[in-house]
Parts: C-alpha cells; structure tokens; sequence
C-alpha cells in the first residue's frame, strides 16, 4: 500500500508531442521539456480569494492528439465556480498554453489565471524582458533570493540556458515575476495581475478570464553532458558546532499524553492576544526542556502586555524570547525596546532574539525594520505555503540551504536560530480578515496553529524521517545554533495524540543524540542534486553521519569525513546512520 508520502506526488502523466513534452500532475503542466532539456517548472491556472487561498482546480476530463493536449477544468471552493479549458498546442519549437475560464457567479480574487514557474537553476542567467509597451531591458533571474519582485512589467521574457534559446510570450494581463525562494519553493514565478494594482477584484458572473502563454526555444548550442556513474560523492567539511536541535510546542487541545523529551528544548510561540496564552506557556514546560519563546503582540488593548509576559517567565527555564507584530509578523525596535524593558523590570536576564515568524520572506522584505542589536535572528520555514505536492516538499530542501546561507549573512555575526520548520503552514501571513482564535483560557480547544495552521497526512509518514534528516543537512551549517521542527504530540506532531513516536520522532531524536555533545564539531556538505543529504559530527572518537535519500530511487553515496570515507545504499525514502573511526 502506497504510504501518505507516495499518495502525495501528485499521479503523473507524460504527454509527448515531437521534442515537446510535458508531465501531467492533476491540473499543473510540470516539467515543461524541448529534447529533454527543461524550459519551465510548470505553468498552471490558478482561482486564488482575497485571502490569497487556492481553490481546487478538478480536471474532469482530458483530451489528447498528436499536437494537443486539452484540460477541461473547474474550480471548487472558496466561493468560485470557474469552468474552462486548459489547453496546450505545439508546433515545432513552439508551445502554447491557453486558458480560458468562465465565473458562474461574482468572484472577489487576488489573482485568476495563468502562473508560470522557472527553474531555480536560471539564478544569475541573463533575461531580456519585453514590456507592455514594446522596451526591451537587459535583467538576470536573481541569484541571492530577491526580497522583491524582480521585474515588473511583463510582456516576454528571453533566456539562454543549457544549449536554449528560449522566448516567452504572455497575452491576456501584464505580468511580474517574484522570487519564491523566499517561500522555499524551488522556483522563481511569473504571474499575471501587477500586485501594485488594487486587489481584490471582481470576477463578474459570466465574465472569463482568457490568457495565452508562447514558448518558442532554438538550439543555441550543445547541451550540458550529464555526469556518469551510478554512485553519488558527497564531501563534508569540519567547522562549527552543531546546532541545538528544538522541537516545537504541542498546540493540539487537551489531554496531552505523557511527557517526553527530545532535544536540546522546546519552542513555545505564544498569541499575546488569545485568552490561553498563559496555559500554552504551562503545558510547554511539561517535559523539563528548557524553552526558547516566540511571543506576538496583541492586536488590541484588551488583550496582555510584554509586562505580562515577562513576569510569567520568571522561575522558567528560558533560552531565548522574541517579539513579533502581529500585522507584519516581524521584530521591530520598538516592539524588543519593551520586551527587553519588561524583562529587566522583572529581573531577568534572558538573551533577546527577533527576525520574521512567518517566512524567510518577510526577514528579506522587512530587514531594515529589525533591531541590528538583538542577541540573535530567526526565520521561519514552510514549504507547502503555495502548493501541496510531495514534488514541493522534496524540492524547498534545497532552497533552505539558501535561506540558511542568506539569513546568516544578514544576520551580520549574530546566530542564527531557524524555525519552526513545519511540513504545512501554522498561519495565514497574508490573511486579509482576523484568524480565528480560543475562546477559553484553558487547552480543551488547542491554541495557534490547532486553529490557523493545517494538518499534512505526510506527518507520519516513514519519508518524512530521511527528509528531517535531509531539512538538517540543508540547514545545519556553520552559524545557524539551533534548528526547531514540527510539534512535540498531535497531529503536527513528532508523536501521535496517544503519544506513540512517529518516524519523524526517531529522526529527530537522532539528531539530537548528535548534538548533545557540545564539543563535537558539526560536519556538512553541498547535496550534489537536491535529493541527496548527509550531515555529521566529529570528535576524538571519529566521525557519526547521517545521509538521507529523499528522491524516489535507490541510491549508493560515498560520504568523504576527515576520518574517511563511507558508504551507503539507501532506498527512496530513508536515511541511514554511518560513523567511521578516526
């Protein structure tokens, strides 16, 4: 029987026309190829609220021929009720995409229509953009990940990459491109609808939405060799300390089953603004670990202060506090000038850390708003904000690696302390209206992400071990002190509501037992693909590794340590543990 994780790539069909080819994934046209050399991630039609929530897109039938491949398409939920076609068309070097949809009824949308999706390897390619007006700029996809949209204005793009010459040509809205790497997602997007128009809009009933996306490609030259061998070389390098590994607080109602620990501590975010904060706060110190907390500012005068928070700290094992507003999910001056007021008045001496509780997006966007002396930076991770493929999730590991590599050189010297890293997201950063919240003052109702986030069937999957293993490889570098993932219990959890371990919980634990030792020295290393991982810990005694394979075949590793070399065959889906003697 296919696990959660397998169920979760979304079911795959290849669709052939000459050079052209495509992979079919429910409504996505993904890996858009010409003579099996990639030209996009995918394009898609996209229904999204005034919440910026996706509504499903139902294929109900589709229709294929030599030189066309036709979705017909409606859209569930959220209030919409689009119906239409999907349609690609090829000619030689030439793909067309055309969508053309049509509203029942009034829809108020963000954005309706076609989004494309570039690969991440373009960073640094050279772009020439065609705007509305007929200018062509000289412009590059991004290589440090761009806090703002990267260019604006959008009637064509061109690009040269691995031995193609491709031309994009976008019909039906002006287009932008944004940088998702911000998000983890593994790509950067071109969409329709320039955000700096007033949004939300109205979708009339009987209006349609018709937008058409040209490809046109020419061989500029030779494509890239691909390497040979089928055993996969990873190195890894000695140098700082291996991060505290931290699990996240349970937000699941009450009872919560026995207490355990795991790891180096707990990381409690608490809603200042919510009538349970307080018992949130209690319930984290349950397993004995010592308490890294992210508090939110309360939204109105009704609800408590920084004052009230500081005094319930007092007597607590604390490592760190952070402060974020509750509107731009950010740390301000303002905000941490209190918190650290509150924190001296009630006598304690605990280090003050702030970034973004949202994405690595708002850290990027908003970085001239956070104090440049806090004690240390935090950026949240979670790579299914946008869609919910296994695909996604697999692909956002690599793009943490960047987000690490980029926080820490913002952070200009401070450590840095990453997470929660969670599967789905804890809350809507972009909601237009209040998310809903308890409405008692204990935990019979859960709190936080119980209320706003989402709950993954991938929770408990097996895969879901080797790609934590995989998270921590990413991530693990020097400068980054701690990593925080998922929840102790519950459905977001590490254990099960009945407290049983999940897959993800050996994992963890796993690492932990690595970083428990202080004087280990961390060792890491650069995935040669994205699916491979391997991270490690040295000391006198010698080196312990862990190498994870989270793609979807069988894979030898040879793993270089300054204590040797090891090898290891691992199934998709798994990690194993390595050591070898100095």
């Amino acid at each position: 029987m296919a696990s959660a994780w397998d169920s979760s790539h979304a079911p795959s069909r290849h669709w052939q026309s000459g050079e052209w080819s495509i992979e079919l994934r429910d409504d996505e046209l993904a890996e858009i190829r010409y003579g099996g050399r990639r030209v996009l991630r995918s394009i898609r039609a996209v229904a999204r609220d005034r919440n910026w929530a996706t509504a499903d897109l139902v294929v109900d039938r589709v229709r294929e021929t030599d030189s066309t491949l036709t979705l017909h398409v409606r859209s569930v939920g959220l209030g919409s009720s689009f119906a239409g076609v999907v349609r690609v068309e090829t000619r030689a070097d030439r793909l067309k995409v055309v969508c053309d949809l049509e509203s029942a009824t009034v829809f108020q949308t963000n954005r309706t229509g076609l989004v494309v999706l570039h690969p991440p390897e373009l960073a640094g390619v050279e772009l020439a953009v065609t705007h509305a007006g007929g200018r062509v700029e000289s412009s590059r996809f991004p290589v440090p990940i761009n806090p703002h949209q990267p260019v604006f204005d959008i009637a064509g793009l061109a690009w040269r990459h691995d031995g193609l010459a491709a031309e994009v040509a976008f019909t039906g809205d002006v287009f932008e491109m944004e940088d998702q790497r911000n998000w983890s997602d593994a790509s950067f997007k071109t969409y329709s609808r320039p955000l700096d128009l007033p949004f939300p809009y109205a979708v009339e009933a009987g209006e349609r939405v018709r937008q058409e996306i040209t490809v046109a490609v020419t061989d500029a030259a030779p494509a890239a060799t691909p390497v040979s061998g089928s055993t996969t070389r990873i190195e890894l390098k000695r140098g700082g300390t291996f991060p505290a590994i931290l699990v996240g607080a349970a937000t699941a109602p009450d009872p919560a089953p026995a207490a355990t620990s795991v790891g180096q501590g707990v990381l409690v975010e608490l809603d200042l603004g919510s009538s349970n904060w307080r018992a949130a706060l209690t319930r984290a110190t349950a397993s004995g670990l010592p308490l890294d907390v992210r508090a939110v500012l309360a939204r109105d005068a009704a609800g408590s202060t920084v004052d009230d928070l500081a005094t319930a700290l007092v007597d607590l094992p604390v490592l760190r506090v952070a402060i974020f507003d509750p509107i731009s999910h950010v740390t301000d001056a303002a905000a941490t000038a209190s918190l650290r007021a509150a924190l001296a008045s009630a006598g304690l001496t605990v280090p003050v850390i702030g970034g973004a509780r949202s994405h690595f997006t708002e850290y990027n966007r908003e970085h001239d708003r956070i104090p440049t002396d806090l004690d240390g930076i935090t950026v949240a991770i979670t790579p299914l904000f946008h869609t919910l493929g296994t695909e996604q999730l697999v692909e956002s590991v690599s793009i943490q690696r960047l987000i690490a590599e980029q926080t820490i050189a913002m952070a200009g010297g401070a450590p840095v302390h990453i997470g929660p890293v969670t599967v789905r997201p804890r809350f809507n950063p972009v909601a237009t209206a209040a998310e809903p919240g308890p409405t008692r003052d204990d935990l019979a109702e859960g709190y936080g992400a119980e209320f706003t986030g989402g709950v993954d069937p991938r929770q408990s999957s097996p895969e879901l071990a080797a790609w934590t293993i995989a998270s921590a490889a990413a991530l693990g570098i020097p400068g980054v002190a701690s990593i925080a993932w998922f929840e102790e219990w519950g459905p977001r959890g590490i254990r099960s509501v009945a407290g049983d371990p999940l897959p993800a919980h050996d994992a963890m634990a796993t690492l932990a037992d690595m970083a428990a030792s202080a004087s280990d020295d961390l060792l890491s290393g650069d995935s040669p693909d994205g699916e491979l991982w391997a991270i490690g810990a040295q000391s006198s005694t010698g080196s312990r590794v862990l190498v994870a394979n989270i793609g979807r075949i069988e894979r030898t590793v040879d793993v270089v340590t300054p204590d040797g070399g090891l090898t290891a065959s691992l199934a998709p889906g798994t990690f194993a543990a390595l050591t070898a003697s100095p």
